[in-house]
Parts: structure tokens; sequence; C-alpha cells
């Protein structure tokens, strides 16, 4: 990456580490923010225990049927495997979202919550969100990297990076950007958040209810380097959910971290 570029893209990351630092300080931390702080926000959801796991059943038989339709049409459609992976993925979020769909016609009084109204405040708290994850992610990425290190252990980046980055076709990659930014946060966010989270929360110490699903988000991404920031940001997604009671707040957040890390790997950083 050429040097200036390289300056513009620290330069950025700073100040969003910035940014985010001013952010936890006045609407977290400050004395004027510890006073007005508001009770939760978030309607508990109030399903009976056959009624999770039914949830949980049409999420996992989404995500098993979409993945075998896409492969069939892949007999008829030509693409290379490593798009025919990421497509797959793409096919078992698309599946996740059509479960939780059917699920909330069948079940719609005691569902999560759907993606509420009022975009803008969505978009701003969202956006806000991102911005305070920002430094707590970074000082926990060092973190992790250096126990990592000093245990030995890889730290190889998801391979997910590396498509992003040898992509040649602009169309597939146009594809690739609203798949990570746009689908996966609506599923993730729906099924770890609106989901495994509110269901947790008023049935578990609150602790549990933040980490429990949390862990669960890193560790389905499957790479060792980003589980700590994974976790993370899964429990900072949870409380701006908690504090908003807007599940939209958190896929705004999560679709802006998604997207800037792709912008970084196209810049050419290393992550």
């Amino acid at each position: 990456m050429p040097a200036r570029v390289n300056a513009l893209a620290i330069s950025l990351e700073l100040t969003l580490v910035l940014l985010g630092l001013v952010l936890i300080w006045r609407l977290a931390l400050s004395p004027t923010a510890r006073a007005r702080r508001l009770p939760s926000a978030l309607t508990p959801w109030a399903a009976p225990l056959l009624d999770f796991f039914l949830f949980l059943w049409f999420i996992v038989c989404g995500g098993l049927v979409a993945p075998l339709v896409t492969s069939a049409l892949f007999k008829f459609i030509a693409f290379s495997d490593d798009k025919k992976s990421f497509l797959g993925g793409a096919a078992v979020d698309l599946g996740v979202l059509a479960g939780i769909v059917l699920f909330s016609r069948g079940f719609s009084r005691r569902s999560p919550d759907p993606v509420p109204t009022g975009p803008t405040s969505v978009l701003l708290s969202g956006a806000a969100t991102f911005l305070m994850a920002m430094p707590l992610v970074f000082a926990v990425g060092l973190t992790w990297q250096f126990l990592l290190q000093l245990c030995g252990l890889p730290a190889e980046p998801q391979d997910l990076i590396a498509r992003f980055a040898h992509e040649k076709s602009q169309a597939f990659l146009a594809v690739m950007i609203v798949v990570a930014s746009v689908i996966v946060p609506i599923a993730e966010e729906l099924v770890f958040r609106a989901g495994l989270f509110r269901y947790a929360r008023t049935r578990l110490p609150r602790w549990a209810a933040l980490l429990g699903p949390a862990c669960l988000f890193g560790a389905l991404h499957a790479n060792l380097a980003s589980f700590a920031q994974l976790v993370a940001l899964g429990v900072i997604f949870s409380l701006a959910y908690e504090r908003t009671g807007r599940i939209g707040t958190s896929i705004v957040a999560h679709g802006l971290f998604n997207l800037h890390t792709i912008v970084l790997i196209l810049l050419g950083v290393d992550l």
C-alpha cells in the first residue's frame, strides 16, 4: 500500500478511536451521563421454552436448507470454488432470515423484535455505538494478539479477508460488500441479540446473558485471532440493544463495523 494511503488509513483509524473515547465519556462515564442514565428500554421476550426452541429450530432449518438449494443451483451456473463458498455462506444467512420470518408469522405475539421504525434515531444510535466500540475493540484486539503470541498460538486472519482482498470482479465484490454489511448484520443481530440475548436477559444473571450469546457469536466465526474482539463486539451490541430497546441500533452498528473492516481490507491495511 502506498505510504500516503497507509498514513491516511492510520489517521482515520485514530480519529475513529478518539471520537469513540469522547462518546464513551459523554454518553456513559461523565457525571452528567451517569445522572441521567435511564433504565433499560428492552421489552422482555415473554415466550415459553417451547417457543424458544421452535425459534432455534426454524433458524437451524433455514440455515441448512438454503445452502442445499444454492448448491443445487451451482449445477447450472459456473462459479469458482471461492465464489461458491462465499455464496453458500450468504445462503446460510438468508436461510436464517427466512426461518425468523416464518417463525414470526406463526408466533408473532411472542417473537423477537422486528427491525423498528424511526430510521433517523436508529442510524444515529447505531453510528454512536459503532464509534464507541472502536476504542474498546482496538484495546481488546491488541491485548488478545499479545496473549496469543505469548502462548505461541496462531493468529491467522479469517479466510474472508483474503477473499475480499483478492476478488477481481467488481460486480461480485459489490455483492460481497452488500452481504457483509447488510444481510449478515441483520441475520446475526436478530439471532444473537433479539433472540438469544433478549430471551436470556430476564432468565439468567445479566453478566451471563451478555457474555453467553457474545461468546457463541465469537465462536461461530471460527477464527481464534478475532475471537476476543468479536466477543467484545457482541457484548457492546447487546448493551446498545438493552439501552435503546431497538434492534436496529445494533444492526446499524454491526453493519458499519463490517463495512469499516472491508474498507481497510480494500486499502491493503494489515489487519
